[in-house]
C-alpha cells in the first residue's frame, strides 16, 4: 500500500522505518536532536531522534507550531527528488536547494545517519497527491 506524502500514515511508517533499520541506528548511535521536515509553505513531519531510534514522530499541519533542533524545508519537487534518491539532502543544504535552520556542522559530522534516515524513507512507499 502506498502512503501519500506528506500525511500522518506516511510519518508512521517512516517512523517504522527508521526503528527497524540496523544500518540507522548504527549510523546515528550519538545522535542527539529532534529535526522538523517542512514542506514549503505547509505542512511538516516532526521526528525526535536520540540516539539512533525515533522515540516519536508527528505529522503537523503547521510547521511552525512546533519547535524542533533542525528544520530543514524544501518544496514538494525537492522533497520528491529525496524520496527517490536522486538528491542528497546534504548536498542540498550545502548548495542551498534545501533551506537548514540549525547547525550545519553537526549535521556535516553525522552525515552517516543523515543519510541513513534518507535511505529509510526511500523504503516508504510513497505515493504524491
Amino acid at each position: 500500500m502506498a502512503y501519500l506524502f506528506p500525511s500522518a500514515e506516511w510519518t508512521e511508517q517512516f517512523e517504522q522505518a527508521i526503528n527497524s533499520s540496523e544500518e540507522y541506528a548504527g549510523a546515528a548511535k550519538n545522535w542527539e536532536g529532534d529535526i522538523m521536515l517542512v514542506i514549503k509553505d505547509g505542512p511538516g513531519i516532526y521526528l525526535d531522534l536520540w540516539h539512533g531510534v525515533c522515540r516519536g514522530s508527528d505529522f503537523v499541519e503547521d510547521a511552525d507550531s512546533k519547535s524542533a533542533e533542525f528544520k530543514i524545508t524544501a518544496d514538494m519537487d525537492k522533497w520528491k527528488q529525496v524520496l527517490a534518491g536522486k538528491l542528497d539532502p546534504v548536498q542540498g543544504m550545502v548548495t542551498r536547494k534545501i533551506k537548514l535552520d540549525g547547525n550545519l556542522v553537526k549535521i556535516m559530522k553525522n552525515v552517516k545517519a543523515a543519510q541513513e534516515l534518507v535511505r529509510c524513507a526511500t523504503t516508504v512507499d510513497t505515493r504524491y497527491a
